[in-house]
Protein backbone atom coordinates (compact mmCIF):
# COMPACT_ATOMS: atom_id res chain seq x y z
CA UNK A 1 0.00 0.00 0.00
CA UNK A 2 0.88 3.66 -0.41
CA UNK A 3 1.11 6.14 2.45
CA UNK A 4 1.42 9.43 1.87
CA UNK A 5 2.41 11.69 4.76
CA UNK A 6 1.87 15.35 3.98
CA UNK A 7 4.54 17.40 5.66
CA UNK A 8 6.73 20.79 5.80
CA UNK A 9 8.98 22.35 8.56
CA UNK A 10 7.07 25.64 7.57
CA UNK A 11 4.00 24.48 10.03
CA UNK A 12 6.77 24.76 12.74
CA UNK A 13 6.50 28.63 12.43
CA UNK A 14 2.96 28.28 14.48
CA UNK A 15 4.66 28.10 17.53
CA UNK A 16 4.06 29.54 21.18
CA UNK A 17 6.11 27.55 23.14
CA UNK A 18 3.92 28.10 26.84
CA UNK A 19 0.83 27.09 24.81
CA UNK A 20 -0.64 23.18 24.53
CA UNK A 21 -0.53 23.81 20.80
CA UNK A 22 2.89 24.27 19.98
CA UNK A 23 5.50 23.16 17.60
CA UNK A 24 7.00 20.22 19.57
CA UNK A 25 3.99 18.13 18.90
CA UNK A 26 4.82 17.70 15.24
CA UNK A 27 9.08 17.38 16.35
CA UNK A 28 7.84 14.50 18.50
CA UNK A 29 5.15 12.75 15.78
CA UNK A 30 7.68 13.02 13.16
CA UNK A 31 10.32 11.60 15.55
CA UNK A 32 8.23 8.73 15.82
CA UNK A 33 7.17 7.89 12.31
CA UNK A 34 10.95 7.63 10.95
CA UNK A 35 11.64 5.53 14.12
CA UNK A 36 8.80 2.87 13.51
CA UNK A 37 8.49 3.07 9.46
CA UNK A 38 11.11 2.72 6.83
CA UNK A 39 11.02 5.21 4.05
CA UNK A 40 9.72 2.24 1.50
CA UNK A 41 6.64 2.25 4.06
CA UNK A 42 5.05 5.84 3.67
CA UNK A 43 6.27 8.41 1.08
CA UNK A 44 6.59 12.22 2.79
CA UNK A 45 5.28 14.82 0.34
CA UNK A 46 6.03 18.79 0.84
CA UNK A 47 2.50 19.92 -0.09
CA UNK A 48 1.45 22.95 -1.89
CA UNK A 49 -0.11 26.22 -0.48
CA UNK A 50 -3.99 26.75 -0.85
CA UNK A 51 -4.83 29.51 -3.26
CA UNK A 52 -6.30 32.33 -0.70
CA UNK A 53 -9.17 32.35 -2.78
CA UNK A 54 -10.59 28.94 -2.25
CA UNK A 55 -10.75 30.11 1.28
CA UNK A 56 -13.72 32.33 0.44
CA UNK A 57 -15.05 28.99 -0.93
CA UNK A 58 -16.08 28.20 3.06
CA UNK A 59 -14.73 31.14 5.15
CA UNK A 60 -16.28 34.86 5.47
CA UNK A 61 -13.96 37.85 3.82
CA UNK A 62 -14.01 38.97 7.47
CA UNK A 63 -12.43 36.05 8.73
CA UNK A 64 -9.56 35.87 6.41
CA UNK A 65 -9.17 39.14 6.17
CA UNK A 66 -8.49 39.54 9.96
CA UNK A 67 -5.95 36.59 9.94
CA UNK A 68 -3.83 38.38 7.07
CA UNK A 69 -3.51 41.30 8.62
CA UNK A 70 -2.85 40.03 11.83
CA UNK A 71 -0.31 37.55 10.76
CA UNK A 72 1.53 40.80 8.78
CA UNK A 73 2.77 41.96 12.51
CA UNK A 74 5.99 40.86 13.89
CA UNK A 75 4.81 40.25 17.76
CA UNK A 76 1.96 37.43 18.22
CA UNK A 77 -1.37 38.09 17.92
CA UNK A 78 -4.55 36.65 20.15
CA UNK A 79 -8.08 36.37 18.46
CA UNK A 80 -9.27 34.99 21.67
CA UNK A 81 -7.67 33.88 24.72
CA UNK A 82 -7.14 30.18 23.11
CA UNK A 83 -5.77 31.45 19.89
CA UNK A 84 -2.44 32.54 18.56
CA UNK A 85 -1.42 33.93 15.42
CA UNK A 86 2.14 34.21 14.49
CA UNK A 87 3.91 36.06 12.26
CA UNK A 88 3.30 34.81 8.13
CA UNK A 89 0.57 32.50 9.55
CA UNK A 90 -1.65 33.51 7.14
CA UNK A 91 0.43 31.24 4.60
CA UNK A 92 1.50 28.89 7.32
CA UNK A 93 -2.59 28.22 7.81
CA UNK A 94 -2.97 28.00 4.00
CA UNK A 95 -0.30 25.32 3.09
CA UNK A 96 -1.74 23.11 6.11
CA UNK A 97 -5.18 23.53 4.34
CA UNK A 98 -3.82 23.18 1.38
CA UNK A 99 -1.76 19.91 2.35
CA UNK A 100 -5.12 18.51 3.02
CA UNK A 101 -6.54 19.25 0.00
CA UNK A 102 -3.89 17.87 -2.30
CA UNK A 103 -3.47 14.59 -0.01
CA UNK A 104 -7.51 14.43 -0.88
CA UNK A 105 -6.83 14.48 -4.41
CA UNK A 106 -4.10 12.46 -4.78
CA UNK A 107 -6.24 9.95 -2.48
CA UNK A 108 -8.94 10.34 -5.19
CA UNK A 109 -6.48 10.32 -8.16
CA UNK A 110 -4.99 6.73 -7.19
CA UNK A 111 -1.58 7.93 -6.33
CA UNK A 112 -1.84 6.60 -3.05
CA UNK A 113 -4.03 4.69 -1.55
CA UNK A 114 -4.88 6.38 1.51
CA UNK A 115 -2.91 10.07 3.34
CA UNK A 116 -2.02 11.57 6.45
CA UNK A 117 -2.20 15.73 6.09
CA UNK A 118 0.25 16.25 9.22
CA UNK A 119 -0.19 19.76 9.36
CA UNK A 120 -0.80 22.76 12.02
CA UNK A 121 -2.46 24.95 12.89
CA UNK A 122 -5.59 22.68 13.33
CA UNK A 123 -8.70 23.43 12.01
CA UNK A 124 -11.84 21.70 12.50
CA UNK A 125 -12.91 24.52 15.43
CA UNK A 126 -12.64 27.81 12.89
CA UNK A 127 -16.45 28.26 11.80
CA UNK A 128 -17.65 29.99 8.23
CA UNK A 129 -16.98 33.04 9.89
CA UNK A 130 -14.72 32.86 13.15
CA UNK A 131 -11.09 31.32 14.15
CA UNK A 132 -11.15 29.99 17.44
CA UNK A 133 -9.98 27.13 19.52
CA UNK A 134 -6.31 27.19 18.57
CA UNK A 135 -7.68 26.64 15.01
CA UNK A 136 -6.94 29.52 12.10
CA UNK A 137 -9.09 28.20 8.67
CA UNK A 138 -10.97 24.94 8.75
CA UNK A 139 -8.73 22.36 6.86
CA UNK A 140 -11.29 19.24 6.63
CA UNK A 141 -13.75 21.49 6.17
CA UNK A 142 -12.12 23.73 2.81
CA UNK A 143 -10.97 19.74 1.67
CA UNK A 144 -14.50 18.57 1.89
CA UNK A 145 -15.84 21.25 0.29
CA UNK A 146 -13.18 21.17 -2.81
CA UNK A 147 -14.24 17.23 -3.59
CA UNK A 148 -17.82 17.78 -3.14
CA UNK A 149 -17.56 20.45 -5.93
CA UNK A 150 -16.34 17.43 -8.28
CA UNK A 151 -19.80 15.52 -7.28
CA UNK A 152 -18.05 13.70 -4.38
CA UNK A 153 -20.32 12.65 -1.23
CA UNK A 154 -17.64 13.53 1.56
CA UNK A 155 -18.01 11.49 5.21
CA UNK A 156 -15.91 13.27 8.00
CA UNK A 157 -15.15 11.41 11.33
CA UNK A 158 -13.85 13.69 14.38
CA UNK A 159 -12.62 11.87 17.22
CA UNK A 160 -11.25 15.03 19.08
CA UNK A 161 -12.15 14.91 22.58
CA UNK A 162 -13.59 18.34 21.93
CA UNK A 163 -16.31 18.77 19.58
CA UNK A 164 -16.12 19.68 15.97
CA UNK A 165 -18.28 22.89 15.89
CA UNK A 166 -16.50 24.59 13.23
CA UNK A 167 -16.75 21.78 10.96
CA UNK A 168 -20.72 20.92 11.88
CA UNK A 169 -21.36 24.56 11.64
CA UNK A 170 -20.22 24.87 7.58
CA UNK A 171 -22.12 21.68 6.70
CA UNK A 172 -25.45 21.66 8.88
CA UNK A 173 -27.52 22.48 6.14
CA UNK A 174 -25.71 19.76 3.47
CA UNK A 175 -26.44 16.64 2.31
CA UNK A 176 -23.35 16.26 0.48
CA UNK A 177 -21.02 15.50 3.65
CA UNK A 178 -21.62 13.38 6.24
CA UNK A 179 -20.27 14.90 9.99
CA UNK A 180 -19.81 12.21 12.49
CA UNK A 181 -18.44 13.20 16.00
CA UNK A 182 -17.40 11.32 19.19
CA UNK A 183 -16.25 14.04 21.78
CA UNK A 184 -16.83 14.88 25.52
CA UNK A 185 -20.17 16.45 26.31
CA UNK A 186 -20.42 19.11 28.41
CA UNK A 187 -16.90 20.11 27.14
CA UNK A 188 -15.39 23.09 25.19
CA UNK A 189 -16.72 24.50 22.96
CA UNK A 190 -20.27 23.54 23.99
CA UNK A 191 -21.58 21.97 21.07
CA UNK A 192 -21.96 18.52 19.55
CA UNK A 193 -25.55 17.56 21.81
CA UNK A 194 -27.12 14.25 20.65
CA UNK A 195 -29.96 16.78 19.38
CA UNK A 196 -27.88 18.52 16.59
CA UNK A 197 -28.65 16.45 13.46
CA UNK A 198 -28.70 18.73 10.73
CA UNK A 199 -31.15 21.57 9.00
CA UNK A 200 -33.13 21.51 6.17
CA UNK A 201 -31.74 19.45 3.39
CA UNK A 202 -28.72 18.82 5.67
CA UNK A 203 -30.99 16.87 8.38
CA UNK A 204 -29.57 13.92 9.53
CA UNK A 205 -26.35 14.39 7.76
CA UNK A 206 -24.91 15.44 11.20
CA UNK A 207 -24.71 12.71 13.94
CA UNK A 208 -22.98 13.39 17.37
CA UNK A 209 -22.10 11.18 19.74
CA UNK A 210 -21.63 13.48 23.17
CA UNK A 211 -19.53 10.49 25.46
CA UNK A 212 -19.31 11.03 29.20
CA UNK A 213 -16.24 11.68 31.50
CA UNK A 214 -14.28 7.97 31.36
CA UNK A 215 -15.84 6.40 27.88
CA UNK A 216 -13.25 4.96 26.32
CA UNK A 217 -12.64 1.91 23.39
CA UNK A 218 -15.83 -0.33 23.74
CA UNK A 219 -17.82 3.02 24.68
CA UNK A 220 -16.71 4.06 21.11
CA UNK A 221 -17.01 1.03 19.37
CA UNK A 222 -20.59 0.26 20.18
CA UNK A 223 -21.40 3.66 18.94
CA UNK A 224 -19.75 2.48 15.82
CA UNK A 225 -21.01 -0.52 15.07
CA UNK A 226 -24.34 0.14 16.76
CA UNK A 227 -24.65 3.39 14.81
CA UNK A 228 -21.74 5.11 13.13
CA UNK A 229 -20.58 2.85 10.41
CA UNK A 230 -24.79 1.62 9.43
CA UNK A 231 -25.05 4.94 8.49
CA UNK A 232 -21.92 5.66 6.65
CA UNK A 233 -22.19 2.49 4.70
CA UNK A 234 -25.59 3.93 3.07
CA UNK A 235 -24.69 7.47 2.65
CA UNK A 236 -21.47 5.81 0.37
CA UNK A 237 -18.62 8.16 0.60
CA UNK A 238 -16.65 8.99 -2.05
CA UNK A 239 -13.62 9.73 0.43
CA UNK A 240 -13.12 9.57 4.52
CA UNK A 241 -11.56 12.37 6.14
CA UNK A 242 -11.04 11.93 9.52
CA UNK A 243 -10.46 15.09 12.01
CA UNK A 244 -7.69 12.70 14.40
CA UNK A 245 -8.04 14.58 17.61
CA UNK A 246 -5.52 12.31 19.94
CA UNK A 247 -6.57 14.36 23.38
CA UNK A 248 -9.20 11.42 23.34
CA UNK A 249 -6.45 9.45 24.58
CA UNK A 250 -6.31 8.64 28.47
CA UNK A 251 -3.90 10.89 29.28
CA UNK A 252 -4.24 13.74 27.35
CA UNK A 253 -3.97 16.59 29.84
CA UNK A 254 -7.00 18.43 28.09
CA UNK A 255 -8.98 15.86 27.81
CA UNK A 256 -11.60 13.46 30.04
CA UNK A 257 -12.44 10.47 27.55
CA UNK A 258 -10.30 6.76 27.70
CA UNK A 259 -9.17 6.04 24.37
CA UNK A 260 -6.03 4.12 24.61
CA UNK A 261 -3.43 4.14 21.41
CA UNK A 262 -3.76 1.24 19.67
CA UNK A 263 -7.53 1.85 19.51
CA UNK A 264 -6.89 4.47 16.84
CA UNK A 265 -5.45 1.73 14.62
CA UNK A 266 -9.06 0.03 14.84
CA UNK A 267 -11.06 3.05 14.31
CA UNK A 268 -9.02 3.35 10.91
CA UNK A 269 -9.54 -0.76 10.21
CA UNK A 270 -13.61 -0.12 10.97
CA UNK A 271 -14.00 2.86 8.56
CA UNK A 272 -11.89 0.94 5.91
CA UNK A 273 -14.81 -1.49 5.05
CA UNK A 274 -16.87 1.44 4.56
CA UNK A 275 -14.61 3.16 2.34
CA UNK A 276 -10.32 2.67 2.12
CA UNK A 277 -9.74 5.80 0.36
CA UNK A 278 -9.30 7.40 3.97
CA UNK A 279 -7.61 10.83 4.70
CA UNK A 280 -6.21 11.70 8.10
CA UNK A 281 -5.74 15.29 9.23
CA UNK A 282 -4.35 16.76 12.51
CA UNK A 283 -6.23 18.27 15.03
CA UNK A 284 -5.83 18.20 19.10
CA UNK A 285 -3.19 16.12 21.39
CA UNK A 286 -1.06 17.71 23.79
CA UNK A 287 0.49 14.35 25.51
CA UNK A 288 4.11 14.79 23.96
CA UNK A 289 4.71 11.31 25.73
CA UNK A 290 1.95 9.46 23.56
CA UNK A 291 0.89 11.65 20.43
CA UNK A 292 3.44 9.89 18.57
CA UNK A 293 2.22 6.14 19.64
CA UNK A 294 -1.03 7.33 19.13
CA UNK A 295 0.07 8.27 15.60
CA UNK A 296 1.98 5.23 14.52
CA UNK A 297 -0.76 2.96 15.32
CA UNK A 298 -3.06 4.09 13.52
CA UNK A 299 -0.46 4.65 10.61
CA UNK A 300 0.26 1.24 11.22
CA UNK A 301 -3.28 0.45 10.32
CA UNK A 302 -3.12 2.35 7.10
CA UNK A 303 -0.10 0.95 5.85
CA UNK A 304 -0.74 -2.72 6.72
CA UNK A 305 1.69 -2.80 9.30
CA UNK A 306 0.12 -3.22 12.74
CA UNK A 307 1.56 -1.21 15.24
CA UNK A 308 0.88 -2.09 18.79
CA UNK A 309 1.70 -0.26 21.93
CA UNK A 310 1.15 -1.55 25.76
CA UNK A 311 -1.31 0.70 27.12
CA UNK A 312 -4.35 0.25 29.60
CA UNK A 313 -6.77 2.22 31.65
CA UNK A 314 -10.52 1.71 32.29
CA UNK A 315 -13.32 2.91 31.32
CA UNK A 316 -16.93 3.57 31.77
CA UNK A 317 -18.25 1.88 29.56
CA UNK A 318 -22.29 3.23 30.26
CA UNK A 319 -23.27 3.61 26.69
CA UNK A 320 -26.52 1.98 26.13
CA UNK A 321 -29.02 4.72 27.02
CA UNK A 322 -26.90 7.18 24.70
CA UNK A 323 -27.11 4.57 21.70
CA UNK A 324 -30.76 4.19 22.32
CA UNK A 325 -31.27 7.82 21.70
CA UNK A 326 -29.26 8.00 19.22
CA UNK A 327 -30.94 5.40 16.99
CA UNK A 328 -33.97 7.45 18.08
CA UNK A 329 -32.51 10.46 16.67
CA UNK A 330 -31.74 9.21 13.67
CA UNK A 331 -33.83 6.48 12.61
CA UNK A 332 -36.44 8.79 10.23
CA UNK A 333 -33.30 9.05 8.40
CA UNK A 334 -31.48 6.18 8.03
CA UNK A 335 -32.22 1.96 8.60
CA UNK A 336 -30.25 1.63 11.82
Amino acid sequence: MTTQIFYSDEFLRHDNPSHPENAQRLKTMIQEIKKTFTTQEVEFVEPEILPEETLYNVHSTEMVERIKEMSQQHAMSWIDMDTYVCKDDFETARLAAGALLQACENVLRGEADNAYALVRPPGHHATRNQSMGFCLFNNAAIAANEITMKNKKVLIFDFDVHHGNGTQDIFYDRKNVLYQSTHLYPHYPGTGSINETGLGEGEGYTNNAPLTYGNGNKAVSKILDQVFLPIAEQFKPDLIIMSTGYDSHHLDPLGGLKLTADFYGEIIAKYQKIQPKIVCTLEGGYNLNWIGKCLTCQLGQMINHPVKTKDYTEENENINHLIQNLKKNLEKHWKI
